[in-house]
């Protein structure tokens, strides 16, 4: 009987009061892991959160008005979490390359909708009450290596009397310690003009496979060497990394993986996957530039016949007859360009159009023509005195100095303009003089204020290391002439360089005057195209801009369909936008054959 009133015993303590305590949320411990926040203005949407996060809890959701850049590796996008799916190990906080996700104090949540518990954190938190900071980044949690290897360089005595080449490459350790700290986000695929896959080959470095390191680089870089060295490596720029520390060393990275694989297993690697169903059709191109070659490349592996016509007798255009070699070896220039004709492309040296063949001669024989001469003319400031003979063009000299021609060395020599060819120009001047005279006495005057110089600042620091004299927010006035004979420059102070709409020009204080002394000028103001082998006939039939380049679409087709054009002499100097050029022109090159009757 006992057994079966038992549970009746239970209705004696409803009189009683209760022991319990309240139902209600106790407060957090200081580095409690609640609920996310994220700092919207903080978070760029590099997606590594997702990426880390072993139960997919986290899904990257697109917003239309955030902003987009590319180039300063920003996407429009946001991290959403699922507590369905979410164990609160903070992995997402301690990668965040930014530092805006964190994790609240905040621990609850009661909804019968399960869609309520998949949320799109801001800094407000769940609920928008203002929770304080539970979990956050910290240096012991933080899961990112944010100092950047240093790269070996010779010092400035070592390298001033020479053009020995001044980076010297990463080592095994060094450079596994940089390829470690790649989070493989992406941004840089998107900020490269060719859209390299950077974190492909970074990642096949951090693993030991050069092989496939170079297989990746090879994707889209036919100039891999040039570019390991001379990229303006704006995928850099774009490194999430680089938000709270210093970014990877993608161009370094790509260095080393090309200098640790042989150029004959290099040129094995690149002849995968070729096209083996040739077209057959013929192509020329005029120039072997960065363009010209990116094209070549990749028509020749489509199975076209590409012939470079080349009016100097070393092809690589202004890589070779612009950059110096202490900056980019030319043997590895000449590695580049053998892999390009080991596909089958055909170059013809000192074969100037317009000479030994016309325009209209290619345009008969040819199914498709490619114009990618470069910028090879020199600008001039045409300031009063600059047609002495001793003011000089920094293009033709740079030319000259790869030729290993003579030049008229003087002990006292001025640079006009702040670009990276006034520093190549005085840099490389500086070293002949060294050679010659023992010392260095140049001087680089630049319209630009030292914060703002058009020059890579790599460039602007060694050029101050090696001797050569800067004066900033200066413009020529004169070349002084006295009895036919130049003894200096006159600059004044440049107040502004652009009006209010934008465009150049430059306005002066003339009563701010200084004399350079010097028997000798250079030019370094710009660069121009020569196209008088184009002929007076098809410049007639071309259109031209304004800048007196021809007019090309999207795709670098001119006006005159069996003519295309791409690189500098349409677009300016950078030779990884003339690569970038060279396979938009490829493809539509190759899709008008492929319909070529």
């Amino acid at each position: 009987m006992n057994s079966l009133f038992a549970p009746l015993k239970a209705l004696s303590f409803l009189g009683r009061q209760p022991v319990t305590l309240p139902m209600k949320p106790r407060p957090a411990a200081p580095n409690y892991r609640g609920f996310h926040i994220n700092d919207w203005e903080q978070c760029i949407g590099c997606g590594t959160c997702a990426t880390i996060c072993d139960n997919h809890a986290i899904r990257m959701v697109e917003i239309k008005d955030l902003p987009s850049d590319p180039i300063k590796g920003i996407k429009p996008r946001r991290p959403a979490m699922d507590y369905g799916r979410c164990c609160w190990c903070a992995l997402c906080i301690d990668v965040c390359p930014t530092g805006s996700l964190s994790l609240s104090r905040e621990y609850v949540h009661v909804g019968r909708d399960l869609n309520t518990y998949f949320i799109l954190p801001d800094e407000k938190g769940l609920h928008g009450l203002g929770f304080p900071k539970g979990w956050a980044k910290s240096s012991d949690s933080d899961l990112l290596d944010l100092k950047r290897q240093d790269m070996p360089e010779l010092k400035p005595e070592q390298r001033i009397d020479s053009f020995a080449e001044i980076v010297q490459g990463f080592d095994d350790q060094t450079a596994l310690l940089e390829a470690s700290r790649c989070i493989q986000c992406g941004m840089c695929h998107d900020a490269c003009p060719t859209n390299m896959h950077a974190p492909e080959y970074i990642r096949a470095i951090w693993a030991g496979d050069m092989e496939e390191a170079v297989r990746q680089i090879y994707r889209t870089n036919p100039l891999a060497n040039v570019c390991g060295r001379v990229c303006t490596h704006r995928c850099e720029t774009a490194c999430s990394i680089g938000r709270r520390g210093k970014p990877i060393s993608i161009r370094w990275l790509k260095r080393y993986a090309m200098d640790n694989v042989s150029h004959e297993r290099i040129k094995q690697i690149v002849s995968e996957g070729c096209d083996t169903t040739a077209i057959g059709k013929k192509v020329a191109i005029v120039g072997s530039g960065p363009a010209g070659l990116t094209v070549a490349y990749d028509l020749a592996r489509q199975g076209h016949a590409v012939t470079i016509f080349e009016a100097l007798d070393k092809a690589g255009g202004m890589m070779r007859y612009g950059i110096p070699e202490y900056r980019l070896p030319y043997d590895k220039l000449d590695e580049d360009i053998d892999v390009i004709q080991s596909m089958g492309v055909e170059i013809r040296y000192n074969t100037r159009i317009g000479q030994e063949t016309t325009m209209a001669e290619l345009e008969k024989h040819f199914n498709a023509t490619l114009i990618a001469i470069g910028l090879h003319g020199g600008r001039s400031t045409r300031v009063p005195g600059t047609d002495h003979p001793q003011v000089y063009s920094a293009i033709d000299l740079l030319r000259r100095i790869t030729l290993n021609e003579a030049i008229e060395l003087h002990k006292k020599i001025v640079v006009i303009g702040g670009g990276n060819v006034a520093f190549d120009i005085a840099r490389s001047l500086a070293r002949l003089q060294r050679n010659k005279f023992g010392e260095v006495n140049i001087v680089l005057t630049a319209l630009e204020a030292r914060d703002n110089m058009l020059a890579d600042e790599t460039e602007v620091i060694e050029a101050n290391e090696e001797g050569i004299q800067l004066f900033t927010s200066r413009g020529p006035r004169r070349c002084v002439v006295k009895d036919g004979t130049l003894v200096g420059l006159e600059t004044i102070r440049c107040t502004s360089i652009f009006d209010e709409q934008g465009r150049f020009h430059p306005m002066y204080d003339e009563n701010d005057e200084i004399f350079h002394g010097a028997d000798m000028v250079v030019e370094a103001i710009g660069q121009a195209p020569q196209l008088e082998f184009l002929g007076d006939e098809l410049m007639e039939r071309l259109e031209w801009d304004r800048r007196g380049r021809p007019i090309i679409n999207t795709e670098g087709r001119c006006s005159e369909t069996w003519l295309w054009a791409a690189g500098d002499v349409v677009q300016g100097p950078d030779v990884i936008h003339a690569i970038a050029a060279g396979h938009r022109v490829a493809n539509s090159i190759h899709q008008y054959l492929s319909t070529y009757r």
